[in-house]
């Protein structure tokens, strides 16, 4: 899944810490709970019945299954998103997971598509927001411009000894 707009998905951590991430790329444990790929649980905790066929998520984080030999749609739990007045505050602690700190604010939960939230999108998940062939470039500007300062101080350093030379 993945979050179009502001929002982060809530991970209860294993010291029982709430920790935040945009990647979306859940799955479903032994026990049925919806977990992130290193195993922490989705906060709300979603349980998805072991005989269910089908998972469907709306744009505005329903959970539905339809379980074997039915084809209702069963309402199993809604997914929540949680903003931050200043996202740049949030601290990096590694495995696309982010911590609240004091810069942040505190997380303010809602509901997909509400003011301020983005939608969720099932079957989609978060593209790099780095432009390759931008950085390729930059980084070929860069080591141009290393190689063309290093020529200058040899060149520099070449004619103050041959100045010193001549003087001597």
């Amino acid at each position: 899944m993945a979050v179009d707009g502001r929002g982060y998905f809530q991970v209860i951590l294993p010291s029982g810490e709430t920790a935040y991430t945009r990647a979306g790329n859940f799955s479903v444990n032994g026990e049925g709970q919806l977990v992130t790929d290193d195993g922490y649980a989705v906060e709300p905790a979603i349980s998805i019945p072991q005989d269910a066929v089908d998972v469907m998520v709306s744009k505005s984080g329903q959970v539905q299954v339809i379980s074997a030999g039915s084809t209702t749609p069963t309402t199993v739990g809604q997914l929540e998103l949680a903003t931050f007045f200043n996202e740049a505050g949030l601290e990096a602690v590694g495995d696309n997971l982010l911590m609240e700190t004091a810069a942040s604010g505190s997380a303010t939960v809602g509901t997909p598509g509400d003011t301020g939230l983005g939608q969720i999108l099932q079957g989609y998940t978060e593209a790099s927001n780095v432009d390759a062939v931008a950085e390729i470039s930059a980084l070929i500007v860069a080591q141009r411009a290393y190689e063309m300062n290093s020529k200058v101080i040899t060149t520099a350093d070449q004619m103050l000894s041959v100045a010193s030379q001549v003087k001597s």
